[in-house]
């Protein structure tokens, strides 16, 4: 029995001592490396500034299979996409003309006049789609319209000047902005007319013109009739589209006084408008000089009026040599890639100087060449190269200057 007792006590020191020890614990091993990836803040775009271009003729080029890369020769799936997502821009303006089929028809329209409203119903849903502002450009004619032309659609030919004509212009644009709504195409900004320092729908060049170089009273019965079409447009902008904003475009952007002139007459007549829209082309309308002496006489006089630049471009080869060209702007920019690209970074600096400028658009920067990958008659777009676009023509790659733009805000 004591051997058993002490059997069982020798037992129990035993499972004490062992139980008892304490064993070193293994080191936790380090844990295994995980790449994490590097998550780019969104972007932010600004509220109060437009960045973006006149792409009216992409559909086009798309249909015709055009390539689009990017600067690295890597193939753009869609170019609005890629020109919001990654050029950071955010807006497109495009063009509409009343009945452009049936100018050139023995070329196909490739002259660019394609963009009836059809095709901007697309377009400008596309835009809306991809997180943009659309800016919509009436010409009021079925081809372009600009300081040298102002030709009345075919189809109005009959009408009146005067308010006939007016009661016209009511009429097609109220039709066509209640077509784009209902195509989830609303546009944010409107242009009553495209360059319009001489007037617009002129039945007679010489005596329906305006003349913003002259005092008010040489033409004041085209002031008042000038003045009765942009008012029909705008009711019709107001009543159909209240939220957008409405644009009164001209291109004396060279001569300050005349576009003080300009705007002070319609100003007589009461025109109802939001935003003056310039062009700006270097190559016509003088350096920077002459671009500042404007802006800062349309703030000083009319200083509730926001700027936007509604087109500017410059060329990225060939600077032309027929006389076409105002200023030989090659001693400051050069003809190339590069001197657009310093022209651009210039032009968003000088721009910045003017609190009243607050959009900047790059005129036809989806120029890529002819369109399609090889001349041929079923492919061409245009039959004409201007050399201004931000796409080489040949390799079909995105120029530098694409992303220069968003530099303006």
């Amino acid at each position: 029995m004591k051997k058993a007792t002490l059997l069982l006590l020798y037992i129990g020191a035993l499972v004490f001592a062992l139980t008892s020890c304490k064993h070193p614990e293994e080191p936790t091993p380090d844990p295994t490396p995980v790449d994490t990836p590097v998550v780019n803040p969104p972007y932010v775009y600004p509220s109060d500034r437009w960045v973006g271009g006149d792409i009216s003729l992409l559909p086009s080029y798309e249909k015709a299979n055009t390539p689009y890369k990017d600067a690295n020769g890597k193939t753009i799936p869609d170019v609005l996409t890629y020109v919001h997502d990654s050029a950071h821009w955010n807006a497109i303006r495009v063009r509409l003309f009343v009945n452009p089929v049936i100018i050139n028809p023995d070329d196909h329209n490739r002259q660019g006049e394609v963009q009836d409203l059809a095709y901007v119903k697309q377009l400008g849903k596309r835009i809306n789609d991809a997180g943009m502002a659309f800016m919509l450009d009436f010409h009021y004619s079925d081809t372009w319209a600009d300081p040298t032309k102002q030709t009345i659609p075919s189809a109005w030919q009959n009408i009146a000047q005067g308010q006939p004509m007016a009661d016209k212009v009511y009429e097609y644009t109220k039709n066509s902005l209640e077509e784009l709504v209902a195509a989830d195409a609303t546009p944010d900004f409107i242009q009553i007319g495209n360059e319009i320092s001489y007037g617009m729908l002129w039945k007679s060049k010489g005596s329906d013109m305006v003349g913003p170089n002259s005092p008010y009273e040489d033409y004041r019965a085209n002031w008042e009739k000038l003045s009765l079409y942009l008012n029909a447009g705008a009711r019709a902008c107001r009543e159909v589209c209240p939220n957008a904003k409405i644009i009164v475009h001209i291109e004396r952007t060279a001569v300050a006084q005349q576009c003080v002139n300009f705007f002070t007459y319609i100003g007589y007549n009461d025109v109802d408008y939001d935003i003056i829209g310039l062009s700006y082309y270097p190559f016509w309308h003088g350096y920077f000089d002459r671009l500042g002496s404007t802006l800062k006489a349309l703030k000083r006089d009319f200083p509730d009026k926001p700027v936007q630049i509604v087109e500017t471009a410059y060329y990225n080869n060939y600077f032309p040599t027929d006389g076409s060209a105002s200023y030989k702007t090659t001693d400051k920019w050069g003809a190339s890639e590069t001197g657009q690209n310093a022209f651009l970074k210039a032009l968003c600096e000088e721009l910045k100087k003017y609190d009243n400028v607050t959009g900047l658009y790059y005129w036809f920067p989806e120029e890529n060449g002819n369109g399609g990958s090889s001349y041929s008659e079923s492919n061409i777009v245009i039959d004409t190269w201007i050399n201004r676009g931000l796409w080489d023509p040949n390799k079909h790659k995105a120029y530098s200057g694409l992303m220069t733009l968003q530099n303006f805000y």
